[in-house]
């Protein structure tokens, strides 16, 4: 019966791999459609969102089996339970690249307001903090989970960045750009929601492990 449950296990850890992969996935494509104006990349990223639907349904469900089932103790609870938050974040992560993608759809049309540099920035530190918020899952790894959680600050600072540059050096001196401007703020906004909902996910990480409570509690890193 333990080999079974740890077999199970495994095909949980699996299953939220893959729902890792579709999210990073979606957020590299959902930048892309922006770089090139790929009117037909974008609209992938928000049809294939059903799959990522649909995955997480599967995983909860999964986790409330192995629960009901093995009525599992200790550590072995606290990774399903940590893997149900964890698949939810996921999927949030997803419909956030669906909503970058919405906006690239409200822009492709138009010429670019800048080059783009941060924003392409933005969304490789939050590939980043996500492919390493679920290793530390995979891996039952606290001090990984940590050095997530350390990078948000990074990912706030450059958010605020593209914020102020699009405000003030286009907005405020032209308001005939807005209609270009704003998409590109919200896209940044979109992104560290993302980066966000990594910490989150390291923060559940760091408890499951160490048991210790970190969230609200940056001195304890």
């Amino acid at each position: 019966m333990e080999r079974h449950f740890d077999e199970e296990l495994r095909d949980l850890n699996q299953d939220i791999l893959k729902m890792g992969a579709f999210a990073e996935e979606a957020i590299a494509r959902s930048i892309e459609a922006l770089r090139s104006q790929d009117r037909g990349l974008a609209q992938t990223v928000i049809d294939q969102d059903a799959r990522v639907d649909e995955l997480e349904i599967i995983i909860d469900e999964k986790c409330l089996d192995l629960i009901a089932r093995h009525q599992p103790m200790a550590m072995d609870l606290r990774f399903i339970a940590t893997g149900m938050r964890l698949n939810a974040e996921l999927e949030r992560i997803a419909d956030l690249a669906v909503d970058v993608s919405e906006r690239v759809l409200e822009i492709v049309d138009k010429p670019l307001l800048k080059p783009l540099v941060d924003i392409p920035r933005l969304s490789v530190i939050a590939q980043k903090m996500v492919k390493t918020s679920i290793d530390s899952f995979i891996n039952r790894d606290g001090e990984l989970a940590k050095s997530v959680i350390l990078m948000d600050s990074e990912a706030d600072d450059l958010k605020r960045h593209i914020e102020q540059e699009v405000i003030n050096g286009y907005i405020v001196k032209d308001g005939s750009v807005a209609p270009r401007a704003v998409p590109l703020i919200l896209i940044a906004r979109h992104l560290e929601r993302i980066c966000d909902h990594a910490t989150n996910i390291s923060e559940d990480v760091v408890y499951m492990v160490k048991g210790e409570v970190v969230k609200h509690h940056p001195e304890r890193l």
